[in-house]
């Protein structure tokens, strides 16, 4: 049974231990399960990769599946992506933050579970306060993959993530029932027009009216 920690924003006094506890795990190669833009996610640090390894095992995930990784800001896109290319920075300041994934040309140097070796990294700045919140006083970007088994359905409270996957996750952080919705639209941008990965929750006729072109679809 995995801990639960209830987060109150409105407490910043707790709030702040309870940081340092959350980061505490994750910088030891730990996961958490924690509440996206649309339903429970896996967190891990995108940068370890025993701790990439464990999220795959957890879900008993296919290989050859990136890992999304979500951000606090902008500026941590630089720690992710090897360049914002110019189709790509009328998307950002018009779309985000939002339930849009833009899929940049990925650093080098990052574990190739994040990527699936495809040399391309899916990033997101969430709409929900919270959730950036959270991220932003990690002081790092945290994958967020559905909190669930791979091909099951998604976990919109902490009670059901700890049903499914309490056994295997080091810490539920409870910041309440997430959103849930539509699930995020996916869109490379390393191609100009970008390409349409997955139509959700934002438009293509949102993003082709920011980038005024059309944009690729997958055939």
């Amino acid at each position: 049974m995995a801990e639960t920690i209830k987060i109150d924003l409105k407490d910043e006094t707790i709030f702040s231990v309870q940081i340092v506890k959350i980061k505490r795990v994750l910088n030891l190669g730990g996961v958490i399960a924690f509440p996206t833009d649309t339903f429970y996610g896996l967190g891990a640090n995108p940068f370890n990769r025993r701790a990439l390894n464990r999220i795959y095992k957890i879900k008993q995930r296919p290989e050859g599946k990136p890992l999304l990784v979500l951000i606090s800001s902008i500026h941590q896109v630089e720690s992710l992506a090897l360049e914002i290319s110019p189709v790509a920075e009328p998307i950002i300041k018009n779309l985000w933050p939002g339930p849009l994934t833009l899929v940049f040309t990925a650093r080098p140097h990052l574990p190739p579970q994040l990527t699936a070796n495809s040399g391309k990294i899916g990033i997101r700045l969430p709409e929900n306060g919270f959730t950036r919140k959270l991220i932003g006083e990690l002081g790092f970007p945290i994958t967020a993959t559905s909190a669930n088994i791979s091909g099951t359905g998604n976990a919109a409270t902490p009670e059901e993530v700890e049903d499914t996957l309490g056994s295997r996750i080091d810490l539920i952080v409870d910041g309440g029932p997430a959103p849930g919705g539509k699930e995020s639209t996916v869109l490379d941008v390393t191609l100009s027009p970008p390409l349409i990965i997955r139509e959700g929750a934002v438009s293509r006729n949102r993003i082709e009216s920011v980038i005024e072109m059309p944009c690729i679809s997958v055939p």
